[in-house]
């Protein structure tokens, strides 16, 4: 037993390690983004050159990045609306639809996920151009509900699945209809999966530059408005500090999405009626 602990020791030491090293790959170049928002120069090199935080005064009053954040918002909160509600139906209707239909809008509800960002943007400015709708916010309100709803469906699956089928069938013994018995029963045991989809597919849409690239027309989203000041030289401490403020928010809302998730599936297993 010594041996065989002994032997495992090492192999621990360098997971431990490359695990270590795949962190700080992965998450320092995020990090350098706070710090050189608060550097005190437009060029971010070390060494610093001091202290400020006059690079986030900058993000106040500028009309441009006003309408950029507004069009997010709206866009963000539309799309995700529309996302979470075809999560619940596709993901509800796999899970109890028993139709081989179901199953296989379901496959290629999260497709998306698996396609590379360029092609389905190609892909949707070709239809839109097709159908005569064009570049606008629409097109990017349909672009953004087609990249967030796999998210949507894998949560929402998740949820209803949770929940014991004994729950469904017990409430159809009872004589309630399927449509009575998803929206009296299994809609309010999945709400906490609900407000998550969402929260998911709100940050997913908020944050998509390649979907939006191809679909914009004449009001640019976030995104867009960071890379268009990126051209600029002296914009860069300003679009760190943009960028920083988006890091935290997006952090918080990923972070709550989470918590409510999980808080979901530890109260279906505790009690699932």
């Amino acid at each position: 037993m010594k041996a065989e602990r002994a032997g495992t020791k090492p192999d621990g030491r360098w997971l431990g390690l490359y695990v270590l090293a795949y962190l700080v790959f992965l998450y320092l170049p995020v990090l350098l983004i706070p710090l050189f928002s608060f550097n005190d120069s437009i060029q971010a090199a070390f060494p610093l050159q001091g202290f400020t935080s006059q690079w986030y005064a900058t993000l106040y009053g500028n009309p441009a990045l006003s309408g950029a954040l507004l069009n997010s918002l709206v866009i963000g909160a539309i799309a995700a609306s529309g996302a979470t509600l075809c999560g619940i139906t596709v993901s509800y209707m796999d899970l109890y639809g028993r139709s081989p239909l179901a199953t296989t809008i379901s496959a290629i509800a999260r497709l998306p996920i698996l396609i590379p960002g360029v092609i389905v943007g190609i892909s949707l400015l070709i239809l839109i151009n097709l159908i005569g709708l064009g570049p606008s916010r629409v097109a990017i309100v349909l672009g953004h509900i087609l990249v967030a709803l796999p998210t949507t469906v894998v949560v929402m699956r998740s949820r209803f699945a949770a929940i014991p089928r004994t729950v469904r069938e017990a409430a159809l013994d009872l004589g309630a209809s399927d449509w009575t018995t998803f929206r009296r029963v299994m809609l309010p045991l999945s709400l906490p999966a609900v407000l998550s989809a969402f929260m998911l597919a709100f940050l997913i849409s908020f944050d998509e530059f390649i979907v939006v690239f191809f679909l914009a027309g004449t009001e640019p989203t976030l995104p867009l408005y960071i890379w268009s000041q990126l051209r600029f030289p002296r914009s860069l401490p300003t679009v760190m500090a943009l960028g920083t403020v988006i890091l935290a928010t997006s952090f918080i809302i990923a972070g709550t999405a989470e918590i409510l998730r999980h808080r979901g599936l530890g109260a279906a297993r505790r009690d699932p009626a």
